[in-house]
């Protein structure tokens, strides 16, 4: 069954009229919500943060049941994923270096996976089928590598990479530069959400002509979740790496 919203999308707005009242005309048009009466958030929104909800009530829980001894599964799980992140952001970023970047790749990998799951579950809906949602993510991938890039090598250090391999060359290797890094927000924005979206309209579609293909199409689903926050975090490291990247 096919729901165009969340099952929390007019319960939580109903609730936000009760204890705020009507949403004023400014704050919809600032949301994109404008001609909708009575709707305070999105549902993209409103799935975004049951996603913060959800990751943060299981991280707590591994934490508060830490054991070195006698290890949960949840703990397990948890260890062997930040375990290959570190392993990958030191690949690709630098051994020594990678190490650093860690907690930022694996934000990404929690929220965008669990936002990619939710296409799966029929109550709920991805926020990553929103280009609302993946445009927030690539702009703020695009914001960190940038501002890690300056920290790290400094204003002109990090300016200097733009102006290509030779000087004479920099009146046309800045704006190619410029263009292609802008380009990023739009690839890593488009990608997922086409990704995301596809198979969420396809999986509706199959399984209300075939619904016996169920298990076939979650097994699909969850890969293509994983594939999908793959290439993102895979993506931003290499991004993250070409601006701490020393010159040589």
């Amino acid at each position: 069954m096919h729901h165009e919203v969340s099952f929390l999308f007019h319960r939580l707005n109903a609730l936000l009229v009760a204890l705020l009242g009507a949403p004023p005309a400014g704050w919809q048009r600032a949301v994109g919500l404008e001609g909708e009466p009575g709707i305070w958030l999105p549902d993209h929104v409103i799935m975004a943060m049951l996603v913060v909800v959800v990751v943060a009530v299981l991280l707590w829980s591994a934490r508060r049941r830490y054991s070195v001894e006698h290890p949960s599964t949840l703990q397990q799980v948890l260890e062997l994923l930040l375990s290959g992140l570190r392993n990958l952001t030191e690949e690709v970023i630098g051994h020594g270096r990678g190490r650093d970047f860690v907690p930022f790749i694996a934000a990404l990998t929690f929220f965008i996976f669990l936002s990619n799951f939710f296409g799966l579950i029929f109550f709920l809906q991805p926020p990553t089928a929103n280009t609302s949602t993946t445009f927030a993510l690539s702009l703020t991938a695009f914001l960190f590598y940038n501002i890690v890039g300056i920290r790290r090598r400094g204003a002109i250090g990090y300016a200097k990479h733009f102006a290509g391999p030779v000087w004479w060359l920099f009146p046309l290797m800045v704006p190619i530069e410029i263009i292609s890094h802008l380009a990023r927000i739009l690839s890593l924005a488009l990608r997922l959400f086409g990704n995301i979206f596809g198979e969420h309209t396809a999986t509706v579609m199959f399984l209300g002509i075939l619904p016996f293909f169920v298990p076939a199409m979650m097994g699909l689903g969850i890969l293509g979740a994983i594939i999908q926050t793959f290439i993102f975090i895979m993506l931003t490291a290499v991004y993250v790496s070409g601006a701490v990247a020393e010159e040589h």
